[in-house]
């Protein structure tokens, strides 16, 4: 039995989940849902960070449990959520790009 050759361009076919302003506790069950429905469907995901203002420990817990279950990209992180993956160190765990070019890209 064979298995299926990955994509060469696995970033490619990712859908872009973009998410808007400040999430914590409150609104982090909206994020999953849309983070759940692109890796049921597509195996991966991509998280244009960009528009993030805020995260709490809530929305760690759910960038890092989905990087553990699937092919998590993560592109344009904010300065600030940069700084805070940095004293963290998961920015040393996760797949971060500068862009969402970069992120599209094998």
């Amino acid at each position: 039995m064979t298995s299926p050759a990955a994509p060469q361009h696995p970033g490619a076919s990712l859908p872009v989940i973009a998410p808007q302003g400040e999430f914590d506790y409150g609104t982090v069950p909206q994020l999953q849902e849309q983070i759940d429905s692109a890796v049921n469907e597509h195996g991966g995901v991509i998280l244009d960070a960009g528009g993030i203002t805020f995260i709490d420990s809530t929305v760690l817990t759910l960038i890092l449990m989905t990087h553990q279950r699937t092919h998590l990209r993560i592109a344009n992180l904010p300065h600030g959520l940069s700084r805070l993956f940095g004293i963290y160190g998961i920015d040393e765990v996760l797949n971060i790009y500068p862009t969402l070019g970069a992120a599209r890209t094998p």
